[in-house]
């Protein structure tokens, strides 16, 4: 499955960090996780450290799907505002939800703190009012948020342009987000497993699976076998095709990266990332070097090379949505692509075991725009469903909600 179109930025500015082999034999191993990109990377280290007997296998190489071209802004605000959620599944889910993806920003920070050098940084996210009938709504979603403490407050137009020079009638600004490099992370923590004990195969596609009450067999294209007793399928938005049952959306959404900026140019964009209550949503957030990742202009286009011929013409429309807000800032593209993702229709993910194969198999698609919060809130959450502990993400990431 063709992921991504145009120049990612993250293959672009680290390129091949290491190589991995192929698998080129059978082998046995206590979990397998297929899937290489960022989700894989952080599944697999949260099972390796807590002593499981762990092997990665990817189909491309290492990274090469929705990894790179992810925007990777790390937030604890969900696509679906807590208060839709809470009409969904009420009050309690829904903040349950929230705080997982709240709480899953320091265990990526107390992460990136270990294996350094990936551009992680604590940021802002400022969500503002694209029209002003969007208003009331905010303000509803601002006063749930701080009932169930999380730390938020509201920015009038006239606070909105002072601190930010955007012209919106109000801003929610949440003190709790960050941004981080997924590319050289999940190439960072893979090199780290590997030197740890943990077998890493890229350029590894997995054929198909037979899943039984005591183990799942793996086959490769090569007709190589993976016995494992469970195996977590982490291939991001091409796991869709290991199920019958349709349970996500796929979607383009298209990004572009500039030139380094000025600090005194970037002002507060230099810590604050943004978004807009428009849908589908214009976001944009800083790099360690000054630049700034836009993107945006999702679109129903599921056909990579229809997705390929829009790429160019896609970054011109977000750029000149930018220019519009911040015209005194030089925002052209140096950079542009575009990326495969999912959405859910709740804006939940799904992890954890379905009907098809049995509690064998694991599924973490983390689906959305908040990719690696879920991904790192999942990776407990897989790990107690191996080791048969009840945890409490269970009912409401897993497929049962489908019933």
């Amino acid at each position: 499955m063709d992921l991504k179109s145009g120049y990612p930025f993250w293959a672009i500015k680290n390129g091949l960090m290491h190589a991995f082999p192929p698998l080129q034999a059978d082998l046995r191993c206590e979990v397998a996780v297929v899937g290489a990109g960022i989700s894989g990377a952080l599944i697999a280290d949260e099972l390796a450290r807590h002593g499981h007997e762990v092997v990665v296998i990817e189909e491309r190489e290492v990274g090469w799907g929705s990894t790179a071209a992810s925007t990777a802004l790390l937030q604890y605000e969900i696509d679906t505002s807590m208060v839709d959620l809470a009409k969904q599944y009420g009050e309690a889910d829904a903040a349950l939800a929230y705080r997982a993806c709240a709480e899953a920003i320091p265990m990526l920070q107390a992460l990136a703190s270990e294996i350094r050098d990936v551009d992680f940084a604590r940021m802002r996210s400022l969500y503002y009012a694209s029209k002003a009938r969007h208003v009331g709504a905010m303000q509803d979603e601002l006063a749930l948020r701080r009932q169930y403490g999380f730390a938020v407050r509201w920015l009038g137009a006239d606070a909105l342009r002072d601190e930010y020079g955007i012209d919106a009638p109000g801003a929610i600004l949440s003190a709790l987000a960050a941004r981080i490099d997924p590319y050289r992370l999940a190439y960072r923590l893979l090199a780290r497993l590997r030197t740890r004990g943990t077998a890493v195969y890229d350029r590894t596609r997995i054929d198909h699976l037979v899943a039984t009450a005591r183990g799942v067999t793996l086959h490769t294209d090569y007709g190589h076998r993976v016995h494992a007793r469970h195996v977590v399928m982490a291939t991001g938005y091409a796991a869709q095709r290991w199920l019958k049952q349709r349970v996500a959306s796929n979607r383009s959404s298209y990004a572009y990266v500039t030139d380094p900026i000025d600090d005194a140019a970037l002002g507060e964009l230099r810590r604050t990332m943004v978004w807009e209550s428009a849908r589908p949503y214009l976001y944009l957030r800083s790099t360690g070097d000054g630049r700034l990742v836009v993107g945006g202009e999702d679109d129903a286009v599921d056909v990579p090379a229809r997705r390929d011929a829009r790429v160019q013409a896609k970054s011109k429309r977000l750029m000149k949505k930018l220019h519009r807000q911040f015209p005194h800032l030089d925002v052209t593209p140096t950079f542009a692509w575009a990326g495969t993702f999912a959405e859910t229709e709740d804006g939940l993910p799904f992890i954890g075991a379905h009907s098809q194969y049995g509690a064998r198999v694991l599924f973490a698609m983390a689906y959305g725009g908040n990719g690696i919060t879920y991904s790192m809130a999942g990776a407990p959450l897989l790990r107690a469903l191996i080791e048969r502990r009840r945890h409490p993400l269970a009912p409401l990431f897993g497929f049962d909600r489908l019933k």
